[in-house]
This record gives C-alpha cells, structure tokens and sequence, in this order.
C-alpha cells in the first residue's frame, strides 16, 4: 500500500491570507501547505481521508481519479469544506459514494451537506455529490483495506484517527485516551498533528508530540497540520533521526 499527502496545513493553510512572515514569503515549495487530508491505496482500493477546501486541485495533482469511500477524521471547515467536489467521483464512477465516520460527526456533516445525502436524481444526473452516510462502529473493511478508528481529544470535542495495517494518521489532536495509546502502539509510520511550538488548546505542539514519539517508538514519524510558525528546513534540522516533516505530494510506501 501506499500514502499520499495530499494536503499538511493548517486550517487556515500557508500561506495565510495576508501574511508577510518567513514561512509565508518563503520560496521553499515544502513550505506551501494545503489543508490536511491523506489518500490511501492498495492495488484495488483507494480510500480519501476528509475533503478539505482544496480537494479537487488535490485530487488532480494526485492523480486520483477513482476512490472507493471517504473517511472523516471530525466536522470542522477545513476538513469538509471540500465536500461538493466528490461529485467528481459520482460523474466518473457513476455510482454514489460511501462517507464513513462517527455517528455525531456524520450528522454534523449531513446537517450542512444535506444535499449531498439525497437519494440520486432520478434521471441519473450528478448535478450534486451523492453520498451514502455509513457510521463507523470498530474496525470496518473498504475493498481490502482493513481500517481500525481511533478516538482523540481534540480541544473540547472528540475527532478520528485511522490506523491501517502498522500505518496510523493521527490529525487535529491533543490528547489520546489509554485505550487508543495502546491501538497506537507496534507502528512502522506515524503521521501525527503538530501544529507550532507554542502550546495550542485543541492541537498537538512539537514537544508534546515528540513526547508522544518518544513513548509509541513508531519506526519513521511524519508531522502534519502544520502552521505558518513552523518553517520546513529549520523544523527538519532539530528533528531526530526517523522523524521529518510531512511536505504536500509526499507518497509513503509501506509494506
């Protein structure tokens, strides 16, 4: 299998709108960062992981043209609000698509998206996305594609993690329960939130998700959702050996 980041942002991306910082002005292309969201792929099956704003430019650099469901890792803006252009998917597939995810965030989304969770149009036109609510309760199969869900804390609600094979993406988080510490453990690739250096009250900072690297030992680390504060090169020197930072396009083979 492999991963493709398709997007290592922030929700507010890098560059911000309006800003003249280091980061933001920097001609270094792994400072450029789109909104969070991964791609998952075996040889049969291809699994999207949220549908940020910028999903279709995404998709299009990606070269993924066909997906077999959509994952949610939680309800905010900048992992949704790139929902309509799965209709994409509908047009060339021609078949309405599964969208998985925890009960509340499922109904969180339907209630801005409802729309998109109609029965298909009659006269079989995509002239909207059309998806088909699936709520996630424990390890679920897509194609062959094990997926074991992982609860977080992220500020004061919950959100998603996925934990494929000893692959496990861990975005928009601040605190694991003990029971997800343990489904974390074992990993070959971790792809964690790591948002700045400051403290943030609803995601993970370097030094306590190097702490949390430091306690799982997974083999190769790889950091994501992260903010204008955090330029590229600079972050990659003070990191230790087997953890980097994620850049968008990256593609990860596993094993």
């Amino acid at each position: 299998m492999r991963v493709t980041v398709l997007g290592c942002g922030t929700s507010s991306g890098v560059p911000m709108i309006g800003c003249r910082c280091a980061v933001c002005t920097s001609d270094d292309p792994r400072n450029k960062r789109r909104r969070c969201a991964i791609a998952v792929q075996s040889d049969d099956t291809t699994i999207l992981i949220d549908t940020p704003p910028e999903l279709r430019l995404q998709c299009v650099e990606a070269g993924i043209d066909r997906i077999d469901a959509v994952l949610y890792t939680h309800a905010h803006a900048d992992h949704v609000n790139g929902l309509d252009d799965l209709r994409g998917f509908n047009v060339v597939q021609n078949k309405s698509l599964d969208a998985i995810a925890d009960a509340g965030v499922l109904e969180r989304i339907k209630s801005r998206f409802d729309y998109a969770f109609q029965p298909r149009d009659p006269k079989g036109r995509w002239w909207r996305p059309c998806l088909n609510p699936v709520q996630m309760d424990g390890p679920f199969m897509v194609g062959d594609i094990l997926v074991r869900p992982i609860v977080q804390q992220h500020g004061r609600s919950p959100s998603w993690g996925f934990r494929i094979g000893n692959f496990a993406y861990s975005p928009d988080v601040n605190g694991f329960p003990p029971e997800s510490f343990e489904a974390l453990e074992g990993l070959d690739v971790w792809m964690i939130d790591c948002l700045r250096d400051k403290p943030h009250p609803s995601h993970a900072h370097v030094d306590m998700t190097m702490g949390w690297i430091e306690r799982l030992k997974p083999k190769r680390a790889i950091l994501t959702h992260m903010s204008h504060e955090l330029d590229f090169s600079e972050l990659e020197a003070r990191l230790a050996d087997g953890i980097e930072p994620a850049v968008d396009g990256m593609v990860i083979e596993l094993s």
